[in-house]
């Protein structure tokens, strides 16, 4: 598209992003989340009350987070101020509490909004403190991960945690109506229309995400326009948004498919397939949180200790991509990948655990031995806790030979069968050789 043609739809079609022209203004036009907003929901009653008070708002991306926020500082007349915790800093925040105290001493409230509140490391977070405690300013953070793990107890103690939906279909076409509504109202001698098939096309590929959604119907507008066209159908939409809309289907049969093919070819050793399944996901939109979290998993299921540095190098780019985001920690995760899939491969750990845990399923609770009692007190001690337990360093190569382990009844499984491959080749020969002393522990002691 020429530049000309970009101008011509900013000016004539827009005159602004479609997703700030549809922001709304009241709560009556908030679309979603009526577990909140609805009489006699909390956020309504927050609003009624004339009364601010610090929140957290958790939820997926695209549900309204900053909407409300920004609606709480029009509702309580308070100066609205926004910090993104993924580009700002401590000097932002130095700069807030300023405006703040300006505000203030000309009787005027403040709302802080806090955009990823969970991005800000434990100092950042703790700045805030003071500050809202003395009420300097209501604090509004964001988050899309759980605020449990990823925002300061101290901080979280004092604000109210609000979990916000994702937007159901029937809300998502709401918004493609509202949107088309609104583009209308300036291109009346040729308005659009969108067939109810690509309606239901659109509220699906945006997947509970509002913003996502209305981007969407803004590219599929401006292709139209350009071509000339003024009815959109499914058949537009697969040719307008041709570099988005892909074929794949978060939580749907697609997603699990190419999950699945990705985890396949890892534990096929096969890097070059693992690079393009890993890669087809990331262009089809798939959260490459989620993925770093797969990739983990697959280091510990299908190498396991046959090569311990998988299972680091998957955290460690799990961690790259947490700071860099995309798309320069995708590169952390393709080479995890990569690594993965020459790896050594084994799955004894794995099996082992599963066998384990269905063992103690099924099992009844056995009692520890005496011997392998812990003994702190001196009547534990004269009840035989920890009595004739051999401590292991001081026997003969560091290993108590013969000694067991287990409750009564209860044999040496073999759950644990390392395969010759990697570290665990190390690994099987040690035992094998733990089981010769054992044995001659066992003869021995029978002489």
């Amino acid at each position: 598209m020429s530049q000309g043609n970009q101008d011509l739809f900013s000016v004539n079609l827009l005159g602004a992003p479609l997703a700030e022209r549809l922001r709304p203004h009241t709560l009556d036009e908030v679309v979603g989340q009526s577990h909140l907003l609805a009489e006699g929901k909390p956020l309504q009653v927050a609003f009624k009350s004339g009364r601010p008070h610090s929140m957290i708002f958790w939820g997926p991306p695209g549900v309204g987070k900053t909407t409300l926020a920004r609606l709480m500082a029009e509702g309580f007349d308070a100066q609205f101020i926004a910090i993104s915790a993924v580009l700002g800093g401590v000097k932002d925040i130095r700069e807030a509490v300023t405006t703040a105290q300006l505000a203030q001493a000309q009787g005027r409230k403040t709302i802080l909004f806090v955009d990823e509140v969970h991005r800000f490391n434990k100092a950042q977070q703790d700045a805030f403190l003071p500050y809202v405690e003395s009420g300097l300013f209501t604090f509004i953070g964001a988050t899309t991960e759980n605020p449990s793990f990823e925002v300061n107890s101290a901080l979280l103690s004092r604000a109210r945690v609000y979990v916000l939906e994702s937007l159901k279909p029937e809300e998502l076409m709401t918004l493609v109506d509202r949107a088309l509504d609104l583009v209308n109202q300036t291109h009346k001698e040729q308005p659009f229309s969108i067939s109810n098939e690509a309606r239901e096309q659109l509220a699906e590929w945006a997947d509970g995400d509002g913003r996502r959604l209305i981007n969407a119907v803004e590219i599929v507008l401006e292709s139209a326009l350009v071509a000339g066209e003024t009815s959109i159908n499914t058949e537009w939409l697969e040719r307008s948004l041709s570099q988005n809309l892909r074929r794949f289907d978060k939580g749907g049969d697609a997603f699990y498919d190419q999950i699945s093919a990705l985890h396949k070819s890892v534990r096929g050793s096969n890097p070059d397939a693992a690079l393009y399944w890993l890669t087809r996901m990331l262009d089809g939109g798939a959260d490459a949180k989620y993925l770093s979290r797969r990739i983990v998993r697959m280091a510990w299921e299908d190498i396991g200790l046959a090569d311990p540095r998988a299972m680091q190098i998957a955290n460690d780019a799990a961690s790259t991509y947490e700071r860099l985001g995309s798309p320069e920690g995708e590169l952390a995760l393709a080479q995890a990948v990569i690594y993965l899939a020459v790896a050594a491969k084994s799955n004894a750990g794995y099996m082992a655990y599963n066998q384990a845990k269905a063992f103690v399923k099924q099992d009844k609770s056995r009692t520890v031995p005496i011997h392998l009692r812990n003994a702190p007190t001196k009547l534990m001690k004269e009840l035989g806790h920890g009595h004739a337990y051999r401590y292991a360093h001081d026997e003969p190569n560091a290993y108590a030979a013969g000694e067991n382990y287990f409750p009564e009844g209860i044999q040496e499984p073999g759950w644990y069968q390392p395969v010759p491959r990697g570290l665990e080749l190390k690994i099987g020969e040690k035992l094998a050789q733990l089981k010769r002393w054992d044995s001659a522990a066992k003869n021995s002691s029978k002489s």
